[in-house]
């Protein structure tokens, strides 16, 4: 026997509005087991809900957590979870729009580097899902000849993600999350953060020089000559290359994965 239809202004929408919303009433329709209060059992419901949302937000932005204190970051996430309801059941999905939600909010302003701290782990989430990919390394290329590695496609690895900011944000990631000690910087300067997922674990490092014009180049997969040929100083390859393949950021296409001592 199937169960009745839940009545029109009571299907998913309006389900996922009382769930998110206190002051709402149960929809129409609910019944709860063993005679209990239907607006109790709903109540308990609502508030899993909220708790796992709010967790979700606490686990994707744990050096957000670590500077506004655990008392703001529950309030701010919470205001958060009331206006924007899951659009996935996959909750690593979930929080895309809390780096803008935390620039929209008055307690913020002290704490103007924030929204980029937290795309920046926004950025560290979407690497850790991105698909997997042979990262591209200079042994590859050590074992071609000049004129065979010229002619080799690289592309920019899957899950490599990068973010330019005003402020100082791969030493605040790094400080407030156990990688650095704690202490007062002395300059405020900008910093380009450069996140890579070469194998397993997601990598924190700053963008080189020329990295942002080489990635953004690679989203189309060129060969080493083409690439040469399109950056404004033919040079800069010669700068930005090597760090970026150290740090996993490149990837060669599927079809043409150079083999270590022989052409591809």
């Amino acid at each position: 026997m199937t169960a009745p239809a839940l009545p029109p202004q009571t299907g998913d929408a309006a389900f996922a509005h009382a769930c998110l919303t206190p002051a709402a009433p149960p929809p129409q329709g609910l019944r709860a087991a063993g005679g209990d209060p239907v607006a109790r059992r709903f109540a308990i419901h609502r508030t899993t809900v909220r708790v796992t949302l709010i967790d979700a937000l606490a686990v994707a932005f744990p050096v957000v957590r670590a500077l506004v204190g655990d008392a703001y970051f529950v309030a701010a996430a919470g205001a958060f979870v009331a206006h924007n309801p899951p659009r996935s059941p996959v909750l690593a999905h979930y929080g895309q729009e809390f780096p803008e939600h935390l620039a929209q909010l008055p307690g913020t302003a002290p704490l103007p580097y924030l929204p980029d701290v937290a795309r920046l782990e926004r950025l560290m989430i979407e690497a850790y899902h991105a698909a997997d990919a042979r990262a591209a390394c200079r042994a590859d290329l050590a074992a071609e000849t000049l004129a065979a590695a010229a002619t080799l496609p690289l592309a920019r690895h899957p899950a490599t993600r990068w973010l330019r900011s005003p402020w100082p944000v791969v030493t605040l990631w790094r400080m407030n999350s156990g990688h650095l000690p704690l202490r007062p910087l002395d300059q405020w300067t900008a910093e380009a953060a450069l996140v890579t997922r070469p194998e397993l674990d997601v990598e924190l490092s700053l963008l080189p020089p020329h990295g942002e014009r080489l990635l953004e180049e690679l989203a189309t997969p060129r060969t080493l000559g083409a690439l040469a040929e399109r950056l404004a100083a033919p040079a800069d390859l010669a700068t930005v290359l090597p760090p970026l393949l150290d740090r996993g950021a490149l990837t060669w296409p599927t079809t043409s994965q150079p083999r270590p001592g022989g052409a591809s």
